[in-house]
């Protein structure tokens, strides 16, 4: 499954690009704010490939490798997992790019593609960024991608306290009800 955007190509990520996942994070710039995302040798890298694999085999959906069209140079990473968020299921928006792709608005061009798309597939699944509240940067790229601020479901996360970001389509449910992760309507039972 690939997406595509004005400049990027969003492919699905395969064993060759181990060598991209190792060196976008192990660079201690892309893991300044998660830290515990900092890779130190190769097998990591290989392990972190895996998961994401597992991930696609599992749900048909994940992380994508992003490469300018017509380019084989990786820019970066972006897209969706599965995960709870106060006990209940929801698509974490996950973006890492290269140093050198950094203020050129490549992620958030491609969190925008990876929104919609979930928007449109996923439409029952809140979709959220986790953002840390000094990383400026992450937050102006789900702001970019149509996520708003969502104060109210803030949490700590694994390298710190996790600001909270939705998208508008996650306020929704099918059936048109108001949808906030972690609490029910109250005609709903517990």
């Amino acid at each position: 499954m690939e997406l595509q955007t004005a400049r990027l190509l969003l492919r699905r990520p395969t064993a060759a690009d181990v060598d991209a996942i190792f060196a976008v994070h192990r660079d201690p710039e892309t893991c300044i704010h998660n830290p515990s995302d900092a890779l130190a040798r190769p097998e990591e890298a290989e392990a972190l490939y895996q998961r994401w694999d597992d991930h696609w085999q599992q749900y048909g959906y994940g992380y994508w490798v992003v490469r300018h069209h017509g380019s084989t140079q990786h820019l970066g990473f972006c897209g969706i997992k599965v995960m709870e968020l106060h006990g209940a299921p929801v698509l974490n928006l996950f973006y890492r790019f290269a140093t050198s792709a950094w203020g050129q608005g490549f992620a958030g061009e491609a969190a925008a593609a990876v929104t919609a798309w979930a928007s449109r597939h996923l439409p029952d699944l809140p979709l959220i960024a986790r953002v840390r509240p000094a990383n400026v940067a992450s937050q102006r790229v789900a702001i970019r991608a149509g996520l708003s601020r969502a104060q109210h479901l803030d949490t700590e996360g694994y390298d710190g306290f996790d600001w909270i970001y939705m998208a508008q389509h996650a306020n929704r449910t099918a059936n048109g009800r108001d949808h906030t992760p972690g609490t029910r309507a109250p005609e709903e039972p517990p």
